[in-house]
């Protein structure tokens, strides 16, 4: 579904992404890991169309996405999150979620006046399609609290919401268990785990390595702006470049 070719990325003198090339496979939950500085984000943003490439080519769903603006990605199911959540923070739960869907009639200044009825109907269905959601996440109590109010964990949860709400294809998840207390991580795992089950693709940036081993088939290990290796959690545990990409040597 995605494929990335001889992607890089530089910051004046500075290669944070050095030609990485990889592909996540339809219906698959990939994982992308490696530490601190390895260029892990900077291809996140460049996949979403938040940064322009310094050089490579991105594909998604067959169609070339690297030049196009952000908000393209976006129209072709192609979303993200981020490892600090940006609700509206003044607005309730349930409003934060009905913003989010694509093409909303709404939207033009004057279907508010001459398309009324439309307005309201599509505002209805999407009012219900967001209960069902926060219904999913086990947020649906809290529908009428302020986003401001939510806990960090629950934050996390919103903001999945919220990108279920554009019906996506494929989900860009950084970091969704930081910061996260034990009970709320593992609803956040059920909660990725069921999604997939129903068709959605993901690719995760995580340093929870729990959360990693146990979810993500295959794993991608980057170090120095570069893709390390490709495996299943077994193969990645035991190979000693990522042993000393992550503590600097190997164990005796």
């Amino acid at each position: 579904m995605l494929k990335i070719k001889q992607l890089a990325k530089e910051f004046g003198g500075l290669r944070a992404v050095d030609d990485v090339s990889f592909a996540v496979g339809k219906g698959t939950i990939t994982g992308l890991i490696g530490p601190n500085g390895a260029g892990k984000t900077t291809i996140f943003n460049m996949i979403a169309g938040m940064l322009p490439p310094t050089s490579g080519e991105i594909f998604f769903d067959g169609e070339r996405m690297d030049g196009k603006p952000d908000y393209y990605a976006f129209r072709c199911g192609l979303v993200r999150t981020f490892q600090i959540p940006r609700p509206f923070g003044e607005m309730t739960v349930l409003e934060n979620l009905m913003m989010a869907p694509k093409h909303q009639i709404g939207e033009l200044f004057w279907n508010t006046w001459f398309r009324m009825g439309a307005v309201r109907a599509q505002e209805r269905l999407l009012r219900d399609q967001a209960r069902e959601i926060l219904e999913f996440l086990n947020l649906d109590h809290l529908a009428a609290e302020a986003a401001k109010n939510l806990s960090g964990g629950q934050h996390k949860l919103l903001e999945l919401g919220r990108v279920l709400m554009s019906d996506p294809k494929m989900i860009l998840l950084d970091e969704p268990g930081a910061g996260i207390n034990p009970t709320l991580l593992g609803e956040i795992i059920e909660r990725i785990a069921a999604l997939n089950e129903r068709g959605i693709t993901f690719l995760i940036i995580e340093h929870n390595m729990d959360l990693v081993m146990n979810l993500c088939r295959p794993i991608l290990v980057m170090a120095n702006g570069r893709l390390l290796m490709e495996g299943d959690a077994a193969t990645v545990r035991n190979d000693p470049r990522v042993l000393e990409a992550f503590l600097g040597g190997v164990p005796a």
